[in-house]
């Protein structure tokens, strides 16, 4: 018996004592009163008990939050240029806050990453690429390919050269194909940190681009002197970008690194979206990109693998295990893939931890299924039951990314996923079967004395949230009962529950 039933086993031992509510039939209430009128009498018993005002706004709650879902079509600006000129630099100075991923070697950036930004009240989207060089080989040319359809994609350019360098051959060879895009361009000679190397951003001139806008990525310096151009040639709306009128639900994919993230990514999107390599860890910013699969728009957030522990990393990959974090928290349901080529390691275990605290609804994807032999198979099976068994409530899918095999799957397990991860249970629904779970299963004794469940809501959805008033604390076996019982009676495969406690006593009667 696993320890939820060996609690019900003692639940059900639990000897009843004289209490404050032993006056109230529960039995005879349940065929009396309809579950509303049986809600509201326990709702008002919590009359005769010390109630902060904080409780009595949770008492009145009846309709979540929802997320707002908002139509917006801002134009997009691609920021390109050959690697280590500064790009991420500007983009976190015009962004205002550092999220583009700088280091001092070249090459850190390698997909294509979109960020929101504003500038006098107007909103647009930044896009920030990996280097562009020319005739470039094996993941420097899938970085160079993200560039040319960022340009595609784009209704205005950031050409960004390194003024101290001045104009290189490969400078050159992306003026051409610059000039191909037919869009507005503004040339930006970065690393002008003062006047005095003004005079090396005017040789730029000489590309043939227009005025040089020196600025210093860095300091900040001239940025708002080229924003102030750029607002004046963006239009209103984009006229490219993929317009989110009904709102995609938000799907981040996570995993340890190398587990076929980006693959997925690829495959669901019907072309080379994020960089793949054999390399580890190739994939460092998170990506958004508008998918279809079985009918369904969705956006996935590709995310840099996670790390084995976050204060080890360096440089890059550090800020990378942070920002992977955060696209969980701006995501809605997470799919965790786990390699079945390999046993469920820590990571695995520690990256499903993450999304739990999250409070973000979970499916499990098991890639590289294409892979699997009988003999491994079997081990994966006890590796499921025995490590995985805390999450047995998330829907498993199947698949291999590399071929696409029955990805359709992911659309119900997602679907499932975020219905639970939205599930409201009515305020009457739920006290009655709290009625009916502490008739059956008291909780035991402890001390002498047996907690008693007054009244129980649902403050909030997304994750489903439950708030229990007591008179004294719930053991947490029995809170994991609890929550097994609400997932028999209500579902909610794929959504983690939360059930907090608020412990109250009675008022003395001279202070009623």
């Amino acid at each position: 018996m696993n320890e939820e039933q060996n609690y019900e086993a003692d639940a059900n031992s639990g000897e009843l004592i004289e209490g404050d509510f032993d006056d109230i039939d529960f039995a005879a209430l349940a065929d009396a009163v309809t579950d509303e009128e049986r809600t509201e009498m326990l709702r008002s018993s919590l009359a005769d008990f010390d109630l902060s005002e904080e409780d009595l706004e949770l008492l009145n709650v009846e309709t979540p939050l929802e997320f707002a879902e908002h139509f917006e079509n801002p134009p997009v600006v691609a920021i390109v240029g050959r690697p280590n000129v500064g790009k991420s630099a500007l983009v976190n100075r015009i962004i205002g806050r550092r999220e583009a991923v700088v280091e001092d070697v070249p090459g850190v950036t390698r997909d294509r990453v979109s960020y929101s930004a504003q500038w006098q009240g107007r909103k647009f989207t930044l896009v920030d690429t990996g280097g562009w060089e020319p005739d470039a080989k094996g993941i420097d040319r899938s970085v160079a390919l993200q560039s040319e359809v960022a340009l595609e994609l784009c209704d205005a350019v950031l050409f960004v050269v390194d003024a101290r360098i001045g104009a290189t051959a490969t400078d050159e060879r992306v003026v051409q194909l610059l000039r191909r895009t037919k869009k507005p361009v503004f040339l930006v000679a970065n690393k002008v940190d003062d006047a005095v190397l003004e005079p090396e951003a005017a040789v730029l001139w000489s590309l043939g681009l227009g005025e040089p806008h020196p600025v210093s990525a860095l300091h900040g310096r001239g940025v708002a002197d080229l924003l102030d151009a750029l607002m004046q040639k963006l239009p209103k709306e984009s006229a490219v970008a993929v317009p989110k009128a009904g709102g995609p639900r938000r799907v981040a994919l996570l995993g340890r690194p190398n587990v076929g993230k980006s693959s997925l990514l690829n495959k669901a999107a019907g072309e080379e979206r994020a960089v793949v390599s054999d390399l580890a860890g190739t994939t460092r910013d998170p990506i958004d990109e508008q998918v279809e699969i079985a009918g369904r728009i969705w956006t996935f957030v590709d995310t840099a693998g996670i790390r084995r522990r976050v204060h080890m990393t360096k440089g890059a990959d550090f800020y990378a295990s942070l920002r992977t974090a955060t696209a969980l928290e701006k995501a809605e349901v997470a799919v965790v893939l786990l390699d079945v080529t390999e046993p469920i390691s820590d990571q695995d275990l520690r990256i499903i931890d993450l999304v739990l605290e999250s409070g973000r609804a979970l499916v499990l994807a098991f890639n590289k299924w294409d892979l699997l032999d009988d003999e491994r198979r079997r081990y994966l099976e006890r590796e499921i039951e025995q490590d995985l068994s805390h999450v047995d409530w998330a829907p498993r899918v199947n698949i291999s990314a590399r071929t696409g095999r029955h990805l359709e799957k992911l659309v119900p397990a997602l679907e499932l996923a975020l219905e639970s991860w939205d599930t409201r249970i009515p305020t009457a629904k739920f006290n009655a079967f709290l009625a009916e779970l502490v008739q059956e299963h008291p909780h035991p004794l402890r001390g002498g004395k047996q907690p008693r469940v007054l009244f129980g809501t649902q403050v909030s959805n997304r994750p489903p949230t439950f708030v229990l008033f007591t008179t004294g604390f719930l053991d947490p076996q029995y809170r994991r009962f609890m929550q097994r019982r609400l997932r028999e009676r209500y579902g909610f495969e794929g959504s983690p529950l939360v059930v907090n406690m608020r412990i109250r006593e009675k008022t003395p009667r001279g202070r009623r």
